[in-house]
């Protein structure tokens, strides 16, 4: 995937030294909202690795900057157990003064573009109580409540389980 701007902010694959900036991104925008517990992203030794785990065939992570500072990013991931045809939305996290500003939105629907594009038919995600503004946006793009987990991504502290279909 090229790069693209979208109103001045680049947005673009992981790099290698993103890691340690999306990485306090995602921590820290989760001990904002009372997220930072268990069985999350905040305990995942992954989040601090992005640019590796995102060498999986059928992955890509998005990466938001603005004068060489990181944004925020979000991806596509195939997490394992989840059917063949499905991905995950996974680690959507701006930084506070970004929000509000539809930055999230533009990634959420590259990665949807991505995925499509990638063969999947289904995008699937989870999320907890605490993110409830997060979660009225995946409302918005279409995603439906379902009443358990699907996969296996070891995020047991995840309430809020979600999936769209692809048109």
């Amino acid at each position: 995937m090229e790069e693209l701007n979208w109103n001045g902010i680049l947005i673009r694959p992981i790099r290698p030294q993103d890691n340690a900036a999306i990485a306090r991104i995602i921590r820290s925008s989760l001990a904002e909202f009372g997220a930072n517990h268990p069985g999350t992203v905040y305990y995942d030794e992954t989040t601090d690795r992005l640019y590796e785990l995102f060498r999986e065939p059928g992955s890509i992570y998005f990466i938001a900057e603005k004068d060489g500072e990181v944004l925020g990013g979000a991806g596509i991931f195939p997490s394992p157990g989840l059917p063949d045809n499905t991905c995950e939305l996974v680690k959507m996290y701006l930084k506070p003064e970004t929000r509000g500003m539809g930055l999230g939105g533009r990634l959420i629907s590259l990665c949807l573009k991505m995925a499509e594009a990638a063969g999947f038919t289904h995008v699937y995600i989870e999320s907890m109580p605490e993110l409830r503004k997060a979660v009225s946006i995946y409302d918005k793009f279409g995603f439906k409540h379902l009443e358990g987990p699907l996969g296996e991504t070891g995020h047991f502290g995840c309430a809020i389980w979600m999936l769209k279909e692809l048109e």
